[in-house]
């Protein structure tokens, strides 16, 4: 059997609604030997059976993003792993651009695009994109990738149930630039639809600087299931 080069990891939670959709685009990337690993969290819907008619493995977990995808990493045969969310759906043949990427790079990131109807779902798209590249720091909605070697180097995803992207990402710019690739990963923008695109981005720049001032993750997670 031949070894993958790449190993995508989706953490889930109660996403059977959309993640059989998600899953189908992943098929081509299977089909040319990228394993692909599903973690689940203790859903209650039926995620894990519609997650199993695509995944190579489908693994248990305790709930927290952090702790699922780190329990996919461990469980990853690859040499390169990519993390992504369940509602994100990857550009084609993002396996070679990962590759190339990493060719030069211990770890990266792709620019985003946010699906939904709300006007401002474009302006804050590229918003993230142009902040990633300035400040080096990428978030989960835009499917990081790095090394194996990267990944072990740095710890992993610190245990945390809040900014463990951003803490990863910085861990990750000790060793090397992220590569920020300009070809998109379309996600959902329900987030902002749902909760309204100006009370959410006002909401994620104070939890920001509240964990750049040193508030805890666990105080910033309370703050943001209230809010929710």
């Amino acid at each position: 059997m031949r070894q993958p080069g790449l190993s995508v990891i989706i953490p889930t939670l109660n996403e059977a609604e959309t993640l059989e959709a998600r899953l189908e685009h992943l098929l081509a990337l299977w089909a040319c030997g990228v394993e692909i690993i599903i973690v689940d969290g203790g859903s209650q819907d039926e995620t894990v059976a519609k997650a199993s008619r695509v995944a190579d493995r489908v693994i248990e977990s305790p709930p927290g993003r952090a702790v699922q995808m780190n329990a996919g990493a461990h469980a990853a045969t690859a040499g390169q792993l990519l993390f992504l969310h369940a509602d994100t759906q990857l550009p084609r043949r993002a396996d070679r651009l990962i590759d190339e990427a990493l060719a030069g790079r211990r770890w990266g990131r792709f620019d985003i695009r946010l699906e939904g109807r709300h006007p401002m779902l474009p302006v804050i798209a590229t918003a993230m994109n142009w902040r990633s590249r300035f400040t080096g720091i990428a978030t989960g909605d835009q499917a990081l990738f790095m090394t194996r070697s990267a990944f072990d180097e740095v710890g992993g995803f610190p245990d945390q149930p809040l900014m463990e992207d951003i803490a990863l990402s910085k861990r990750l710019r000790r060793l090397s630039p992220p590569a920020c690739l300009r070809q998109r990963v379309s996600s959902s923008g329900r987030r902002w639809e749902h909760n309204g695109a100006w009370p959410t981005i006002l909401l994620m720049w104070r939890l920001r600087y509240r964990y750049w001032r040193g508030e805890s993750p666990e105080q910033l997670a309370r703050a943001y299931r209230d809010v929710r």
